[in-house]
């Protein structure tokens, strides 16, 4: 579910980051363009008001020679026909030249425009502090213009993707539902699907398509193979029968005949681990299953081994125990771990406990390294070569284990031994006799 959501957030993220980028590289563009270009722009219109009054103010002198230039709070203008006018104007604004000057003066900037024309002197001058803070706002505004367009472009983008990507979604959330090769829901294709998601659609029906094909193909594999060898298997545990009914025969044929019968015997039941290894297959049926029974009966083949170790081999389960489950499952995980606990233990005992759901098969032998705890439920691994095996007995218990919803763990001490421990989750309170 995690990884679910992971992607379709991840797709529209990304989605909507493209479109936040582009806005962000365009109208940034724009923006700083516009930011770079106003100072110009209002310097010019600074100088097209100084201009302007500047020809009022020729034209007014001219037209009445004996005119007074008016002073305004930031525009002013001074005409200066002799040395006495000079004296009669602010002192930062006597001995400028003709031209453009920009002065600084008790915290302002102040433009001044100087023109003379025969021996007159005019001047126009220009308190820009209004200028300056339309500018300030206009170049504020124009920033957060940009922010807002780039949070308003990732929020329609986040919104425009989650439509796009709703197909997608839809789909994969159809094909988590799917189990391997099943092919007796309706085709994940559908016609109102757009072209690249009915693609991806058609495609992964062909996959399913495959993996159907291949299941049967591995199904009736192991079918024939099943077949095949329990024949064989069922005619030496009918011969073993009928040559320990025959008279006369001594006791040592007939001990070597149970030891054939009991190989042959556990032979068959590796074989069922094996199919239910390959193909997860059911092991038996739900059943109500007495514990301490089915201990014993997983533990009886393994005696002559227990005996010739003299081991001690402990049952400290209560005989009215019962939990309803899979009997053979079960009897295949306990042979699996007694078996491994004999194997792995030279000396002391093997202890079977049951209490509060949990049922824990625990031996006095070598103990496991720390390190290959982690390795010990993988197929084929074997932490050691002392003991004959091929290293499938644990993961089939993990396997039975996980097809039931059961939890095993491991604890382990080098040198003190181990204790493997099945725990029924669904079943916590187990009847009663």
């Amino acid at each position: 579910m995690i990884n679910r959501i992971r992607i379709k957030h991840g797709l529209r993220l990304r989605v909507a980051n493209a479109l936040a980028n582009f806005c962000i590289v365009i109208v940034g563009a724009l923006c700083i363009i516009l930011y770079l270009t106003s100072d110009n722009i209002e310097e010019a219109h600074i100088r097209q008001v100084i201009e302007v009054e500047m020809d009022h103010l020729v034209h007014r002198y001219r037209k009445h020679s004996d005119f007074y230039s008016q002073i305004g709070s930031h525009l002013k203008s001074y005409v200066v026909r002799h040395v006495d006018d000079e004296l009669q104007i602010p002192s930062y604004y006597r001995g400028l030249n003709n031209g453009y000057h920009r002065i600084y003066y008790d915290y302002e900037n102040i433009y001044v425009l100087v023109k003379s024309i025969d021996n007159i002197k005019y001047i126009v001058a220009y308190r820009i502090t209004l200028h300056t803070q339309r500018l300030s706002e206009l170049r504020t505004l124009i920033l957060l213009s940009w922010i807002a367009v780039t949070a308003i472009a990732f929020v329609v983008g986040y919104m425009l993707a989650g439509m796009l990507v709703k197909q997608v979604t839809d789909l994969a959330e159809r094909v988590r539902l799917l189990a391997p090769g099943d092919v007796q829901g309706a085709p994940l294709m559908k016609s109102d699907m757009d072209d690249e998601v009915a693609q991806l659609a058609s495609a992964l029906d062909g996959y399913q398509n495959r993996i159907r094909r291949m299941l049967q193909r591995e199904q009736e594999f192991t079918a024939n193979v099943s077949h095949e060898l329990r024949t064989p298997i069922t005619t030496i545990l009918t011969s073993c029968e009928l040559l320990d009914a025959e008279p006369g025969l001594s006791d040592k044929v007939r001990l070597r005949i149970k030891r054939i019968e009991s190989a042959t015997t556990r032979m068959g039941e590796q074989l069922q681990a094996l199919l239910f290894l390959a193909r997860e297959q059911a092991l038996g049926v739900m059943e109500p299953v007495a514990i301490a029974e089915c201990v014993n009966d997983a533990a009886e083949p393994l005696y002559p081994e227990i005996h010739r170790k003299k081991l001690k081999f402990i049952v400290n389960v209560s005989p009215d125990i019962i939990i309803p489950l899979n009997r053979q499952a079960l009897h295949t995980a306990l042979t699996n771990l007694l078996r491994n606990a004999i194997q792995y233990t030279d000396e002391g005992s093997i202890r079977v406990d049951y209490s509060n759901g949990n049922l824990s098969v625990t031996d006095t032998g070598m103990g496991i390294e720390p390190a290959f705890l982690p390795l010990l439920f993988e197929r084929f691994f074997r932490g050691t070569t002392r003991v004959e095996g091929l290293g499938i007995g644990l993961p089939i218990v993990k396997r039975i284990c996980n097809h039931y919803g059961w939890q095993i763990n491991v604890e382990s001490q080098v040198g003190r031994g181990t204790t493997f421990r099945i725990t029924f989750s669904s079943q916590r309170h187990p009847e009663r006799i």
